[in-house]
Parts: structure tokens; C-alpha cells; sequence
């Protein structure tokens, strides 16, 4: 398994993109002792490739959920399927189809995206690497494959907790913010009154927070008439 390597910043910057908000995997249940049986969505062009690579996730005793050969398909499969690990299979003539595979993924699936590639190309790792993948594997490996999943699923947990808590961080700032210019009061005294109202009505911090963010605007003054 290969961890594939952060972006850097450079060149092709159409490249880089955010991975969607993380949600909890949906898994299938016990494969055998604590190992769960995953949901596996796999893209790809080449319909041969797609079936080896379902060839290897099944061995493993995992569920092949969907095959995909074209982008258009992946809206409405990855909402209907919710994979909790997608694999893009990887030409080396091909590389451009399998870049969008890669972004339509990590924007619509809320998973982690694994590439299989035919030989190491470093120049096109980088680039999915900017795309969104957490990893990329060999084509056919099938140890590799078992391997690389279970980092991946480690790797993209502990990416949500951290996703998860900057987006509470910045929630529970602009509420604060919001009190701040409501009340004239400063940042303490703003935390203080969404900390009093959570424990008043048995919310956390951040449920408050969320919830004044989504109400403000409806409470901001009308625009004068100019007529």
C-alpha cells in the first residue's frame, strides 16, 4: 500500500480539491471476528478492469455495491449506494477520465478513494493526490488491496474527527461573532451565553451555535425603502 502524498500547491491548481463533509461508513456487518464487510463502489472506463477489481474485493469478502463506467453515473449511484470505500481504477493511457472519476467521487460520496493503477506513475499520483485520494495500490494485489483498505479507513476517520472539529470550531466562532456585534459584548462573554443557553436546554455548544448561525439572518433589519 502506498500513502498517496500531499499536494503541494504547484502547477495545475484546477487539480486541487476539497473532499466533501464525512459521514459514518455504512457497513454491511461482521466478516469474520471484528472485521466488517465493507460497501466497495469501483469506477472505471475499461469494463475488464472493473470486474478484476471486483474480482479482488469480493475475494476479500467485501460487497461490490456498484460498477461505474462513466462520471455521469456517480450523483445519483454514490446517494443511492453510500460506499464506504470507492476504487478507481487507473490506465496509463487513461489518466484524464480517471482524474474526473476521482473528483466526482470525493465531491459526492463522503469516502475514502483508493487508486488502482497498472505501473507507478509518480506525475499522476501528485495529481490525484490533489484530486482527493487517501491511497493507490497495484493492480491485481490482492494483499495489497486488504492491506491499503485498512489504513485508508484509519487514515479517513481520522481525517473526519479533524474535519468534524474544525467545522465546529468555526460554527461556534461565527455565533460568537454574531452575539458579539448583537450585544455589543465581547468574545468571552459571548461564549458564556451560548455555553448558559446549551445547558439550559440540555444542547451542546455547538447545537446552539449552529442554531443561531441558521437564525440570524431572519432577525437582521430590513434594507430602507428608497421609494
Amino acid at each position: 500500500m502506498s500513502a498517496a502524498p500531499p499536494g503541494n500547491g504547484a502547477d495545475d491548481s484546477e487539480d486541487i480539491e476539497i473532499p466533501g463533509p464525512a459521514v459514518k461508513p455504512r457497513y454491511s456487518g461482521p466478516m469474520n471476528g471484528d472485521s466488517p464487510r465493507l460497501r466497495v463502489l469501483i469506477a472505471d472506463e475499461d469494463q475488464r478492469r472493473i470486474e478484476e477489481i471486483a474480482d479482488v474485493i469480493s475475494g476479500l469478502g467485501h460487497t461490490v455495491v456498484a460498477r461505474l463506467l462513466d462520471v455521469s453515473e456517480i450523483a445519483q449511484t454514490t446517494q443511492r449506494e453510500a460506499p464506504d470505500v470507492a476504487i478507481v481504477g487507473v490506465d496509463g493511457g487513461q489518466q484524464s477520465h480517471a482524474l474526473n472519476l476521482i473528483s466526482a467521487i470525493v465531491k459526492q460520496a463522503a469516502c475514502p478513494v483508493i487508486a488502482d493503477i497498472q505501473a507507478d506513475d509518480d506525475s499522476f499520483i501528485e495529481r490525484a493526490a490533489r484530486r482527493g485520494i487517501f491511497a493507490y495500490v497495484r493492480h491485481g494485489e490482492r494483499p495489497e488491496m486488504e492491506h491499503t483498505i485498512d489504513i485508508v479507513l484509519n487514515r479517513y476517520a481520522e481525517f473526519s474527527r479533524l474535519h468534524g472539529a474544525l467545522r465546529t470550531g468555526a460554527i461556534i466562532e461565527q455565533a460568537k461573532g454574531i452575539l458579539m456585534e448583537r450585544h455589543a459584548i465581547n468574545a468571552d462573554e459571548a461564549f458564556a451565553e451560548l455555553r448558559t443557553r446549551a445547558r439550559n436546554t440540555n444542547q451542546s455548544v455547538f447545537e446552539v451555535a449552529h442554531a443561531c448561525t441558521i437564525s440570524y439572518p431572519l432577525f437582521r433589519p430590513r434594507p430602507a425603502d428608497t421609494d
